[in-house]
């Protein structure tokens, strides 16, 4: 009996010592990157809406517009006092603590009335900083003219400006404020989710291959077929199917992991000189060569002048000129394999000793000699 038992811990510790052999982390296969459709994907109807509205900042230390130059900033604050009892057209307003602002939020899907939100306040005349200032009632209206908010509240800024008789110092955008919470929801936008036969998915990356995959995904889920893919950027959800109930449904989907497939792509900024490579980037059979050639010319002008008290000569200017050519004579010509990886391709542009700006007319230049095998899209 003692027999048996040491044969069968033996037997227990030999399949363990093989587990770990093979969970052993060399032998792990790299995870695939994989997205839920949530962060890949919007559904149609839930979406935010724009709006926008113009008012009126006071109790500005001296920091607002100037009355005389911003003209709408003193029309907005005649009408304002007039519709408060105050009759002040006929005055010569000098106050410098007023600031004409455009208000702006984002009204969140299926907000309902009473529900506050977040606006972003914006100088639009001359003032110079917002600091301390008071937004005063403010409509905020959307694309079809329609007042869906209102605004009011204590403008706070992230930067400070502060200006002395010969130096001034500013951080960050004092003109640009925001007030947390300081709009209420005066109206909602119509719409009846729950009426809807079937809802669409919409990629945010148009691919077919990931709209394929996220409607087996959603059907695997479900348990029968529920969605189809429509087009590249489309996936259509049957909401019957799927219970009757759309708002059930996108619950029960919207978290399914999916791993997305892009095309390869090479973008490139021709501003900033950054380059960004999509994982898929291949390359064919190329040779690759850099070189630089510099010419400097130096200018340094010699003042000729005559020796001390003399009747004779002039003072006159010589020019002194000096030429240097550098040419990089110790770069050489590199092969790049056929259907080298993303990693490889940077590898044997940096054993080059390339800039990012001289990478960018590598990369060009490869893509006219057909060997990249990639878009290649230039801002």
């Amino acid at each position: 009996m003692l027999l048996h038992s040491i044969k069968r811990l033996a037997r227990i510790g030999w399949r363990l010592a093989v587990a770990a052999i093979l969970v052993a982390p060399g032998m792990i296969a790299p995870a695939a990157a994989v997205s839920r459709i949530k962060d890949i994907a919007d559904f149609e109807g839930v979406r935010e809406n724009q709006l926008v509205g113009y008012g009126i900042v006071v109790g500005l230390n001296g920091t607002g517009d100037d009355l005389e130059s911003a003209v709408f900033t003193r029309e907005s604050l005649i009408g304002m006092l007039e519709r408060l009892g105050v009759n002040a057209r006929d005055e010569d307003l000098e106050t410098d603590n007023v600031a004409a602002v455009m208000v702006t939020a984002s009204l969140p899907p299926f907000a309902r009335q009473g529900t506050e939100i977040d606006v972003t306040i914006s100088a639009l005349g001359d003032a110079t900083s917002l600091q301390g200032g008071t937004l005063l009632v403010t409509p905020m209206v959307g694309a079809d003219g329609e007042v869906y908010a209102v605004a009011q509240g204590q403008v706070t800024i992230s930067g400070f400006s502060a200006v002395g008789a010969a130096e001034s110092v500013t951080r960050g955008v004092p003109t640009s404020g925001r007030i947390a919470r300081g709009a209420i929801v005066e109206r909602e936008v119509p719409f009846d989710m729950a009426s809807l036969e079937t809802v669409n998915i919409a990629l945010r990356n148009p691919d077919f291959t990931t709209a394929r995959r996220i409607a087996n995904a959603v059907n695997t889920q479900i348990g029968h077929e529920v969605a189809h893919a429509q087009d590249s950027g489309t996936v259509v959800l049957n909401v019957f199917a799927g219970g009757g109930n759309p708002a059930a449904l996108l619950t029960e989907i919207e978290s399914l992991p999916i791993e997305p497939d892009l095309p390869a792509r090479v973008v490139i900024d021709e501003n900033t000189g950054v380059i960004v490579m999509g994982d898929k980037v291949r390359i064919s059979k190329v040779a690759v060569a850099q070189g630089n050639l510099t010419i400097r010319i130096t200018e340094t002008p010699q003042v000729s002048q005559p020796n001390p008290f003399s009747d004779t000569g002039v003072t006159v200017v010589v020019p002194r000129t000096n030429v240097e050519i550098e040419e990089d004579a110790d770069r050489k010509l590199a092969v790049l394999d056929p259907g080298v990886t993303l990693e490889e391709l940077v590898t044997g542009l940096n054993s080059l000793g390339v800039s990012p700006r001289d990478m960018i007319a590598i990369l060009q230049t490869i893509k006219t000699a057909g060997a990249l095998q990639a878009d290649l899209m230039v801002q």
